[in-house]
């Protein structure tokens, strides 16, 4: 039996309630008809030969970009705006610069006493009967500190800086290169970067003003004049680690080096100048360097003070560029003004070093 509203025959195919769903009308909602992007002609344009049955429907202007897109865009623009306002108005305040360190250096000659009796002989005849006696031979003789960390650096770091300061000294004062054949570039590649063109400056023109003095980089003598009479050099001394206050360690070496020398040339050269023998040339080398993690990691040193006390030299001796040593200790005696009625001894490192020219107290 049919429904109640259906024909006889019941429902047409294609008609609602027929079992032919996809001839069901489809019903479309308002945003489907918006979104449409053709649109019919009226009467009187669809009168017109050049006229289609529909033409495209014209969207709007930004290709449909939402509304939400929009607002992020304005306010990243805004964002934007803003910081660079705040920035001309309250600049950053520009990073401070790392202050640049250079080496301030002191030259203080030793002349002989007035009543020094010379010395004579052999070198370790001459060596048993001075104060470096009980002395150790090269790099023995700068002997390492016990590693202590302190309040920013850690035992290993202190440890690092102290051999470092270490390899400065035996570099710069007891490599027989640098000491007596005029080599630099073993000293300059341990040198801070920064200070590469005060140590150039000092090596070629040296002068004792404080600042350019190739001699408070390191221990040298002309090898036009001096030789070494015997490579060994002998060494005694102290390496002492702090902080200076400014977040680096502080290393400080006071070492004094004794240096056998005779004129160059050999004997006959020697046989020319009063007292052949081989001459113990004493130094006290007093240097204050400075390690931050930076220098720990590439090696360098920051050289900031470097003393020294050196004799026997006449006072009027130019020892900027090359240490002048005596070969005949009556040469110099009475020279200049020696200060200090005990004379100065190099082997004390009890007292500051020197101000000023000086008597060796010590026969070396």
């Amino acid at each position: 039996m049919t429904g109640r509203g259906d024909p006889p025959e019941g429902a047409p195919d294609g008609a609602p309630g027929g079992d032919d769903e996809y001839g069901r009308p489809f019903v479309f909602d308002e945003s489907f008809v918006r979104a449409a992007r053709i649109q019919e002609y009226s009467a009187t344009e669809r009168m017109r030969s050049d006229a289609s049955a529909v033409r495209a429907r014209r969207t709007r202007p930004g290709g449909g970009v939402s509304r939400q897109a929009l607002a992020l865009v304005l306010l990243i623009v805004l964002a934007f705006g803003t910081a660079v306002y705040m920035g001309i108005q309250h600049p950053y305040a520009e990073p401070q610069r790392v202050p640049r360190h250079e080496l301030a250096v002191t030259l203080v000659p030793l002349v002989p006493r007035r009543d020094a009796e010379p010395v004579r002989g052999p070198v370790d005849e001459q060596l048993r009967r001075s104060p470096a006696a009980g002395y150790r031979v090269g790099a023995e003789g700068i002997t390492l500190p016990p590693a202590r960390r302190t309040e920013h650096y850690n035992v290993s770091q202190v440890l690092r800086a102290s051999t470092e300061a270490k390899n400065f000294v035996v570099a710069s004062s007891l490599n027989p290169d640098v000491v007596a054949n005029g080599e630099t570039d073993l000293v300059r590649q341990m040198v801070d970067p920064a200070q590469v063109g005060q140590f150039d400056r000092s090596v070629r023109r040296p002068r004792n003003d404080g600042r350019y003095a190739a001699t408070g980089w390191m221990v040298r003598f002309d090898p036009q004049r001096v030789e070494l009479a015997d490579p060994r050099v002998w060494a005694d001394g102290s390496i002492e680690v702090g902080e200076d206050g400014s977040g680096a360690l502080q290393v400080v070496t006071d070492h004094t080096l004794v240096y056998a020398l005779r004129p160059a040339g050999g004997p006959a050269s020697a046989e020319a100048v009063r007292g052949s023998d081989p001459v113990l040339f004493t130094v006290r080398r007093e240097l204050r360097m400075r390690f931050d993690r930076e220098a720990l990691r590439t090696s360098h040193v920051t050289l900031l003070e470097s003393a020294t006390e050196a004799g026997p030299q006449a006072c009027s001796a130019e020892a900027a560029g090359f240490f002048q040593p005596l070969f005949d200790a009556g040469d110099g005696a009475g020279d200049g003004d020696p200060r200090g009625s005990g004379g100065t001894d190099p082997f004390d490192h009890d007292r500051p070093v020197a101000a000023a020219c000086g008597e060796l107290a010590t026969n070396p």
